[in-house]
C-alpha cells in the first residue's frame, strides 16, 4: 500500500499554485491597469479628430483640378493624406508639402497604399516645384474642411483619412513632418 507523504503533497500543491500564479499575474496586472484608466504610451503624433467624422457618410465633395470628383473610397483600400494650405502657400508651406511627400516615399513598397490630396490654391510656382508630380490638386466644394485649414499665411495642416472615409488624425499647422512619417509607418504596413 502506497502512502502519500503529506509534506510532499503540500509541496507539489504549492508548486502548482506558483505555476498558475506566474500565468495569471500578468492578466491581473493588465486588468488592474485598464480598470484604473492607464493606457500604454503608443500614441501617435497627430491629434484625434473628435467628434469622429466619416467623409463618405457626410458626402463631403472634393473636386479635383481636372473637374472630376474625388472618391474617398478607392478601388483598393488606400488611405488619404489631405494637405490643407493656409493663405499664400509659399516657401515654408512648400517645404512641408515636400516633406509630407517624402514621408510617403519612405513607405517603400507600401507607398501605393497612401494617396496625397492637396486642397487649396497651389503655391505660386507649383509647376516648377513639381507639386503636381506627387499631389492630386483639388478643392473642398462646400467648405466642410474649413475648420482644419490654417489661417496663418504660408502654412499647411494635414488630415489622415482611412480608406473608408473616416478621418483619423489632424496635424495642425506647424506639425513635425517626421512625426507624421512615424505615424504613417505605424498605420500603413
Amino acid at each position: 500500500m502506497n502512502t502519500v507523504d503529506p509534506a510532499a503533497l503540500r509541496k507539489s500543491r504549492m508548486f502548482l499554485l506558483l505555476i498558475a500564479l506566474v500565468f495569471a499575474a500578468p492578466m491581473m496586472v493588465a486588468g488592474l491597469l485598464t480598470y484604473t484608466g492607464w493606457q500604454p504610451g503608443a500614441k501617435g503624433n497627430g491629434q484625434a479628430v473628435l467628434p469622429q467624422r466619416n467623409f463618405v457618410n457626410e458626402k463631403l465633395a472634393i473636386q479635383l483640378a481636372n473637374g472630376q470628383p474625388y472618391a474617398w473610397r478607392d478601388s483598393e483600400p488606400r488611405m488619404t493624406l489631405v494637405a490643407l494650405a493656409g493663405p499664400d502657400c509659399a516657401t515654408q508651406c512648400l517645404a512641408t508639402l515636400t516633406k509630407m511627400a517624402a514621408a510617403r516615399v519612405t513607405l517603400s513598397s507600401n507607398m501605393s497604399r497612401l494617396r496625397l490630396l492637396y486642397l487649396g490654391t497651389p503655391p505660386a510656382n507649383d509647376e516648377r516645384d513639381g507639386i503636381r508630380n506627387y499631389w492630386q490638386l483639388g478643392s473642398d466644394v462646400d467648405g466642410k474642411l474649413a475648420m482644419y485649414r490654417p489661417t496663418t499665411p504660408d502654412s499647411v495642416s494635414a488630415l489622415l483619412v482611412e480608406s473608408n472615409g473616416t478621418a483619423l488624425s489632424l496635424y495642425p499647422a506647424g506639425f513635425d513632418p517626421s512625426g507624421l512619417r512615424k505615424d504613417l509607418q505605424k498605420v500603413i504596413h
